[in-house]
């Protein structure tokens, strides 16, 4: 027997009308009107009514009275126009309806744990959605989300193609790093002793393409991150990885962009009618929206209040102006009159959640400044306050004092929370923005050492300050290295960072001064990076890249609230694939074979 289909169902429309056709799909909706009886059949393209009537066949008929949701069927009849009053204006093949002189059941099904209707959707428990994924995949929105991911990666491949790059896939097996989230390890049965560990990303091997000559790369490529997982991590994602050699970094970021921005209009073109591409500095970034990659749908700006402020008698204040590594800045809440006071205590205790001591806040009246600390501040720094945040009538205003990292991280989130409650973004809106200028290192509290603030490959902007500082005492050295740019850049999209890549050092002794500082030791960065640094002694082009992540593009731009539904086989915020039941523990003389002893045994 023949499975062949002569059409897919989306392809059944008015044209089509007098001719016989074989369609294949599952039964959607089935419907009995005194003995006529309708079919709903569904494939991967959409919906297409079938009919079945006694005089056309009565076998077929007979068979279609066994029909239940589900039941997967190959079709044959004749295409004919709906009658007026059943025409369904909402689906392609709304106007007409196959009349089936031939049917067969291809196979049953049992009843379903939950209804596919996409309409009863999120009355399904995740959990269960999951455990039965390929139902789950059968609904529409979630067939939808799939192909639209499949039609962005086929334009992001033409257009890395137009541009020359070539797809060149890197080793899934390679060594543990030193450097960024934890590792998955593998164990190698036939070294003893000896792991591999699965990509976090490609950046070494890509690096080595470059040394290599290919000078331009691109791989979609699975990488594996073992950290804990939120609504927008999983522990094995695709990123859109490109490399690119001769370019400086404005020459990269226009070839990116005539790549990426295409093939979003392609995919998204009824979200990228109002789209726009700015460039921000990394520090304008932080110092205006606390962050580095800032929502810039909705104004409310921190504002630098500390010279308005300096001659107050509140304490607070004045004990943060004294400390060097503090901050007292401001939020101005428009019509902030609509925010009452169980919200800013609301607000207080969300503050808290980044570190914050406290939330001060001041209500702009027609009376002037109102709050419980307006009595430490005269009139004249009252005036200065409305003046530096223009105030208005109804404003309301807050303020957060604190260490510099508490100051931004509290009110970053602070006023995307109000911005929420008070619904001041426009949801139409894709605010694209480049984030550059970046530092390239940063001094860990914790650790009491430097780290890499995007990766230890990243190129200085001033080279010349790594020689300044060989000599200095640590203490000067920090403080010269913060002032330090690299040529790293973001792209970020309504608050959200899309990728991001940098200019790598293309110079060994630049590389082994990064690791110097960055206290991996010679032996270790041998053990770890030798095969990149002995690359590097051989005529190594300048060169630069950048990575996308495809899942999360994928959730922003279908509006989604959990990357898993852009994945067809997602993990669970545990890493559990509730369908295959993975990870699962494995036999004795498996871990024997592998030289591993499970110390959790009984």
């Amino acid at each position: 027997m023949s499975f062949y289909r002569s059409f897919y169902n989306n392809t059944i429309t008015e044209e089509k009308i007098s001719q016989n056709v074989t369609l294949s799909g599952w039964v959607y909706r089935r419907r009995d009107h005194g003995g006529v009886i309708f079919i709903d059949l569904r494939d991967r393209t959409g919906y297409c009514q079938i009919v079945f009537r006694k005089e056309i066949s009565e076998t077929a008929h007979q068979i279609a009275d066994k029909l239940r949701s589900e039941y997967v069927i190959k079709v044959t009849g004749k295409v004919v126009e709906r009658e007026q009053e059943n025409i369904n204006p909402n689906l392609v093949t709304g106007k007409v309806e196959v009349e089936v002189s031939e049917i067969v059941i291809l196979s049953e099904s049992e009843t379903l744990p939950f209804s596919i209707d996409d309409k009863e959707e999120n009355e399904t428990n995740e959990e269960i959605r999951l455990r039965y994924r390929y139902l789950d995949i059968r609904r529409n929105d979630m067939q939808q989300n799939l192909i639209k991911r499949h039609t962005f990666l086929k334009e992001i491949r033409n257009g890395l193609d137009e541009k020359k790059f070539i797809e060149i896939e890197t080793p899934i097996l390679n060594k543990a790093t030193p450097e960024g989230a934890r590792d998955f390890i593998v164990p190698s049965r036939l070294n003893e002793n000896c792991f591999y560990a699965l990509p976090q990303s490609p950046q070494i091997f890509k690096q080595i393409l470059m040394v290599g000559a290919m000078e331009k790369y691109y791989q979609i490529v699975k990488c594996f991150r073992d950290e804990d997982l939120r609504s927008d991590r999983q522990p094995e994602f695709t990123q859109i990885d490109i490399e690119t050699s001769f370019l400086t970094e404005e020459e990269i970021l226009t070839e990116i962009e005539e790549i990426i921005f295409p093939a979003l209009k392609k995919t998204f073109p009824e979200k990228m009618e109002n789209f726009s591409i700015a460039k921000m500095t990394y520090d304008e970034a932080m110092e205006s929206y606390g962050c580095d990659r800032p929502d810039t749908r909705f104004e409310m700006k921190l504002i630098n209040v500390e010279e308005t402020v300096k001659n107050c008698q509140f304490q607070v204040f004045q004990n943060m102006l004294k400390d060097e590594n503090s901050l007292i800045r401001c939020i101005c809440v428009s019509d902030g009159k609509n925010l009452s006071r169980k919200d800013i205590d609301d607000l207080t205790k969300y503050v808290g959640k980044f570190g914050a001591k406290g939330l001060a806040w001041m209500r702009v009246t027609d009376n002037g400044l109102e709050s419980n600390i307006v009595k430490f501040f005269n009139e004249e720094i009252q005036k200065g306050l409305l003046e530096k945040t223009n105030a208005k009538n109804g404003d309301l205003l807050f303020f957060v004092a604190d260490k510099k990292k508490i100051v931004f991280q509290a009110l970053a989130n602070l006023r995307l929370k109000i911005a929420e409650m008070l619904n001041m973004i426009d949801q139409q809106k894709m605010n694209f923005i480049w984030i550059v200028d970046f530092p390239l290192l940063e001094y860990d509290e914790t650790e009491k050492r430097l780290s890499a603030v995007h990766h230890p490959f990243t190129m200085p902007k001033e080279v010349e300050v790594l020689q300044e500082i060989e000599n200095l005492p640590l203490p000067e050295k920090i403080k010269k290295l913060s002032s330090l740019k690299s040529l790293a850049y973001d792209l970020v999209l309504n608050g959200v960072e899309l990728g991001g890549g940098s200019v790598r050092i293309h110079d060994a002794k630049i590389q082994k001064q990064i690791f110097n500082l960055l206290g991996i030791s010679k032996e270790q960065a041998e053990e770890k990076f030798g095969f990149l640094l002995k690359a590097l002694f051989y005529g190594t082009p300048p060169h630069g890249g950048i990575a996308f992540g495809v899942d999360r593009i994928i959730m922003l731009m279908q509006n989604l609230s959990s990357i898993r539904d852009t994945i067809a086989f997602p993990k669970t915020q545990k890493g559990i694939c509730l369908m295959s039941e993975s990870p699962s523990p494995i036999q004795d003389e498996d871990l024997e074979e592998l030289h591993i002893k499970n110390i959790f045994k009984d």
